[in-house]
């Protein structure tokens, strides 16, 4: 079987900015081959992919030479590799090369275009590189791509003279040098020009002004980060086309303490907004201890009346031993379902299924009065998937009002530790004061922070920021700790969280 290369172009720094076409080569990929900055795309690529990262562009040409050989011998497996290049593979990088020793060694590869930083950048940054009245070229110069430290190689006095602009990717004294270059060939001091660091990331910063007053940040020794550097007319409307650093949540950092495989919906909604987040590895999912009585209660779930789903991974663990087995959703067709939060039932609306009963969060009595509303629990077999972390309350509740109940533990939570390299991280951020707020969706979340953080420090270091949490019982696990809350969503959806988050921000 002969391999095959995907150089794919992963944009300048958002993931959201990779193409579909870049997207399903990726997720289809035994072999990802990654520069440093595209990290962010690995959530794509297929759980057993091999990953493999290949650092900043590769200095110096052997080092480029030995990354080529690493792609082609992956290739020459018969393995799928994906080779992620910041921003376009064939504007100002490598790419071309790793393509044409491909082309040597005869593997077949294709090529997808990214959104080349340059371009990606000064949009995010509200700079369009071309404007009626702002002159007819746009230039894009070689800079920080280049192993060199000297300029790139062109007739300055031509592009002094040039009426457009002039965008690269440049450092320090690199861009210092550049500007210098321009301004003594001719370009004028008061040229609008405009620095921009961490381009499309929500750490995205900008500095705009003058060329005279941009060179002059540029020369200053702590300014050695990448930026893009823009020059020309168009620089001067950055004011008036700003939208990505103006956003409700722009440069907060928020802290997520939900399982990895939940976390990401409401990660995505805090970073439209602007945020970055961070994801607290409070716990892992594994299977339960006895992983078949998943599937014996799958395989005879019509003899429930009742089936409660407390958790939208419940349900998704649940239905996966269903389908596996030796039935189908026919099975559920005279059972009722209750589902216990939002996500869960979402996460059933996903497979078809409108739940009979919904209640907002795991509080005993509130199930037990949703299921008792529905009609009597005298003599009625309910069913109860739920993870180990919630105790056997509802089943004992239930069978008090009568109910015969299988409680099911569908998948165990293996709590992260505090020597972990992630909660260090963690810790040392709150420590030193750079979060803005930790989110909290259930008591349980609060509960394993704590533990995370140190139930000694917890109430200390969380006290020091805003916290959020999805409903009164979990403000209630927080104030059992210590820890005040200060933002409460007005009811108990993601949406609702970070609308809370959004309206407290605004109030400064």
């Amino acid at each position: 079987m002969s391999g095959h290369v995907s150089v794919i172009g992963a944009g300048p720094g958002d993931p959201g900015l990779i193409s579909v076409r870049g997207l399903q080569l990726l997720s289809r990929a035994d072999v990802v081959i990654y520069d440093r900055a595209a990290a962010s795309l690995l959530r794509w690529a297929r759980h057993d992919a091999e990953t493999i990262e290949a650092g900043e562009p590769a200095e110096g040409s052997v080092a480029q030479d030995a990354l080529s050989m690493l792609i082609a011998d992956k290739a020459k497996e018969g393995r799928l590799v994906a080779r992620l290049k910041w921003g376009d593979p064939f504007v100002f990088d490598s790419g071309g090369k790793e393509a044409l020793f491909l082309h040597e060694q005869r593997i077949a590869f294709d090529v997808v275009p990214g959104v080349p930083a340059a371009i990606g950048a000064s949009a995010y940054a509200g700079i369009p590189l071309s404007y009626p009245g702002s002159g007819d070229a746009v230039v894009l110069l070689r800079g920080s791509e280049s192993t060199a430290d000297g300029l790139p190689d062109v007739d300055w006095g031509a592009l002094a003279k040039l009426d457009g602009t002039v965008v690269c990717t440049v450092r320090g004294r690199q861009g210092a040098a550049i500007i210098d270059a321009l301004m003594s060939h001719g370009r004028a001091g008061d040229t609008p020009a405009a620095l921009i660091y961490d381009g499309t990331l929500t750490t995205q910063r900008t500095v705009s002004g003058t060329l005279t007053e941009v060179f002059t940040a540029l020369a200053a020794p702590a300014a050695q980060t990448m930026a893009t550097l823009v020059i020309g007319e168009v620089a001067s409307l950055r004011d008036h086309l700003r939208w990505f650093d103006v956003r409700p949540l722009f440069g907060k950092r928020i802290i997520i303490t939900r399982s990895r495989d939940q976390a990401r919906e409401l990660a995505d909604e805090l970073e439209r907004l602007g945020a970055q987040t961070i994801e607290a590895p409070l716990f892992r999912l594994a299977p339960a201890e006895d992983p078949e009585s998943i599937d014996r209660a799958a395989a005879s779930v019509d003899a429930n009346q009742w089936i409660v789903f407390t958790s939208a991974n419940s349900v998704t663990r649940f239905f996966a031993a269903l389908v596996s087995g030796p039935r189908d959703l026919r099975a559920l067709g005279t059972v009722s379902i209750c589902a216990v939060g939002p996500t869960t039932v979402e996460r059933l609306e996903a497979r078809g299924i409108k739940p009979d009963v919904a209640v907002p969060e795991v509080r005993l009595d509130v199930i037990v009065d949703a299921l008792s509303g529905a009609g009597t629990l005298d003599g009625q077999r309910v069913l109860i998937v739920r993870a180990d972390y919630l105790r056997e309350g509802l089943a004992t509740e239930l069978a008090r009002h009568g109910a015969t109940v299988n409680d099911l533990v569908a998948y165990r939570t293996a709590a992260a530790t505090p020597e972990s390299a992630e909660a260090q991280e963690i810790y040392r951020q709150l420590l030193e004061g750079r979060v803005d707020a930790v989110t909290f969706t259930s008591p349980t979340a609060v509960r394993r922070f704590a533990d995370l953080i140190g139930n000694e420090q917890a109430a200390d270091l969380l006290n020091t920021t805003a916290v959020a949490a999805l409903g009164p019982v979990t403000k209630e696990a927080a104030e059992q700790l210590g820890i005040t809350t200060s933002i409460m969503a007005k009811s108990h959806t993601v949406n609702a969280l970070v609308t809370a988050l959004v309206e407290h921000f605004k109030q400064g």
